[in-house]
């Protein structure tokens, strides 16, 4: 994904965790205990002094500059320290560097790849230019961090997940922001305990007015830096911005679509030689009789992002940082909304579902004020870098303890470390394939099956 995911007004199409507010729940429907996610635990505290990760940048575009503005903040710049820089823009790099001064500037990543130092990259450029990116990394023996969608096409994908499921000591992690999130992670136990009734359907939207055209020095450049708008090259807003919000319906129910018909037009921005539509509807059918209608749009800003989740005995909202749920008249009782935080939606009253709970609030008390809350972006790379940091700490020690000939040992070894929850291979990789059957079904205008043997790696 994308050196250009942020647009040219401004708008980080994934961040969607832009705040907090005081929490709310500690313990839900009895059987279901949701941990608070706060606070450092003893592995943290005891891994907190480690160096830090050296980690390069590749790809210095839009999204490369987001990305390099979120590990120049805390808590990121304590774990992480960028030493390098690549892009083949002279200009780009330029405008990325002013975050990290020191970092040294390179036109080739295979220089970033020669360098034993640097034990991690990031891969920010264009979808179609990850794979090869991708495998020099990890056949380099670099931890990669890879922005979603994976590729623009299944064999390049499938590529990339394999080779990243063979590198076992090595971590690989897909971009698929979200995932990292510690407010999805507090939802997810709870949706499927049981107490939204039956799983029905989900819905989900982003809207934004922006041209998604960015400006080039010159026509090569200028066709360049737009590439998601070359339908060879992009799976357009259904796959570079609609990816992440299915993927969330698909963590959240734990099925994967097994068909979509998707509907795709070019209705504003009709004169500028663009090849993607720039509105587009798919609805996803899931084992069972589920169904997500998705839709974006190019052309108008009302409503801008959100997703909603509707069972039998409530529906649960996210929006950016908050979510909410709206109960059934009929719903059984669980106890804990007594407690909780009341909001009004038009004319509706939701329950407020936070993380970092630390113990129920009264309805008449008003949220206490909270310190600022990671964006999802810098969850997912604060993550990535504490991942990558403990599995070479645990390298190092294994082998200044046992050597380095056995190497299937020291995999076996890897293997067991437990990992911060985020996106890995399985996961990126079945997100792609979702978003290129999506794009398939959004550019025919037809219902595209999804065979099952698709999602599966061998």
């Amino acid at each position: 994904m994308n050196e250009n995911e942020m647009d040219s007004a401004g708008f980080n199409r994934r961040d969607f965790l832009r705040g907090g507010s005081a929490a709310t729940l500690m313990t839900m429907l009895g059987g279901v205990e949701l941990f608070s996610q706060g606070g450092a635990s003893a592995a943290e505290e005891s891994t907190s002094n480690l160096p830090k990760v050296k980690v390069a940048l590749i790809g210095a575009g839009q999204w490369g500059r987001e990305i390099m503005s979120a590990l120049a903040r805390e808590p990121a710049s304590k774990v992480g320290d960028v030493v390098a820089l690549c892009d083949t823009y002279p200009a780009a790099m330029k405008r990325v560097a002013k975050d990290a001064p020191n970092a040294k500037q390179v036109a080739d990543y295979k220089a970033i790849l020669d360098d034993k130092d640097i034990k991690a990259v990031i891969v920010a450029t264009p979808t179609h230019q990850h794979k090869q990116i991708v495998l020099d990394a990890l056949k380099a023996g670099k931890h990669v961090y890879c922005e979603a969608p994976l590729a623009n096409n299944i064999d390049d994908a499938r590529a990339i997940a394999l080779a990243a499921k063979d590198a076992k000591n090595l971590v690989f992690q897909a971009g698929l922001q979200l995932r990292a999130d510690p407010q999805r992670h507090f939802l997810v136990p709870f949706i499927r305990s049981g107490a939204m009734g039956q799983f029905l359907m989900a819905r989900g939207q982003w809207h934004k007015k922006t041209s998604w055209r960015s400006p080039g020095a010159n026509s090569e450049r200028e066709k360049s830096v737009n590439w998601r708008l070359d339908k060879d090259l992009s799976l357009g807003l259904i796959g570079e911005v609609g990816c992440h919000q299915v993927d969330q319906a698909n963590w959240f129910f734990n099925l994967r679509p097994r068909s979509v018909t998707g509907f795709g037009s070019l209705l504003l921005y009709t004169d500028d030689g663009r090849e993607v539509p720039d509105t587009v509807q798919a609805v996803f059918e899931y084992p069972g009789g589920i169904t997500l209608n998705y839709n974006a749009t190019l052309a108008n800003s009302f409503d801008s992002a959100y997703d909603v989740f509707y069972g039998s005995f409530a529906a649960i909202m996210l929006r950016e940082s908050k979510a909410w749920l709206f109960k059934e008249v009929d719903s059984p009782l669980l106890g804990w909304e007594v407690y909780a935080r009341k909001e009004n939606f038009y004319k509706e009253t939701g329950i407020a579902l936070v993380a970092n709970a630390s113990k129920s609030v009264q309805p008449t008390e008003a949220p206490a004020d909270a310190q600022p809350v990671n964006t999802t972006l810098a969850n997912a790379l604060e993550i990535y870098l504490k991942n990558v940091r403990e599995i070479d700490h645990a390298t190092e020690d294994y082998i200044a303890n046992f050597g380095g000939d056995d190497f299937n040992a020291l995999k076996e070894n890897i293997g067991k470390i437990q990992k911060r929850a985020a996106a890995g291979f399985l996961e990126g990789y079945q997100a792609t394939v979702t978003s290129i059957k999506a794009n398939e079904a959004v550019t025919t205008g037809k219902k595209v099956e999804i065979k099952k043997e698709l999602y599966e790696l061998s």
